[in-house]
């Protein structure tokens, strides 16, 4: 990999809010590219012209490279969500390293930068995992509304999840990938409008 864009600081913890945010919040997708749902939920998001983030794995990526297209095209968020998805805290340092590094180029060589963001599978992150993320030039995101939706409890209960838990700076952790999402589509169709009718705006997290 070649030398990171950005130098950020070794981290503590993952961020899990957005600081400073007045009403705005983050929605997150992981798990993608999925040629069936990451495209249904960019037309959502594109219908409402609002901004994301999608945690991609690299395996998936390496498959559907035009997706990642998609997704920046969008003015969305492009993250780091290791290349197979593994526990990093359970792999040695330099298998950790190359989880990360080598989704890390392989977003760069399509979409021409790195990633600025990565997030952990499982959340799961150790001082040695955040120095690595550091060592690439991303800083960790965490999420503060986890919506549960890859266990598919049903479209009410991820919206309800949402709805009810959302408040100013939360980010919030959905996915588009690793499974049936047609849920998850459903409940980003219906949460949405409620969310900016309240006053609520999502963004892309910043650095």
């Amino acid at each position: 990999m070649g030398a990171p864009s950005r130098n950020p600081a070794v981290r503590t913890h993952a961020v899990y809010s957005l600081e400073d945010s007045g009403r705005r919040i983050a929605l997150t997708f992981d798990d993608g590219p999925d040629p069936q749902y990451t495209p249904q939920v960019l037309r959502i998001l594109a219908q409402y012209n609002v901004q994301a983030t999608f945690c991609v794995i690299g395996e998936n990526a390496v498959q559907y490279p035009q997706l990642l297209h998609d997704i920046a095209n969008g003015g969305h968020a492009v993250a780091n969500h290791s290349w197979t998805h593994p526990q990093l805290t359970k792999l040695k340092p330099a298998a950790a390293r190359s989880e990360l590094a080598r989704t890390s180029d392989l977003i760069e060589k399509v979409l021409g930068a790195p990633p600025d963001w990565a997030r952990a599978p499982y959340g799961d992150w150790n001082p040695v995992t955040l120095g690595i993320c550091a060592d690439l030039g991303m800083e960790p995101l965490g999420w503060s509304v986890d919506t549960n939706d890859w266990a598919r409890p049903g479209t009410r209960s991820i919206t309800n999840s949402v709805l009810r838990d959302v408040k100013d700076g939360s980010i919030v952790l959905c996915h588009d990938g690793g499974g049936n999402r047609s849920q998850t589509v459903a409940a980003v169709r219906n949460y949405l409008p409620r969310l900016l009718d309240s006053g609520f705006v999502p963004v892309r997290p910043e650095l």
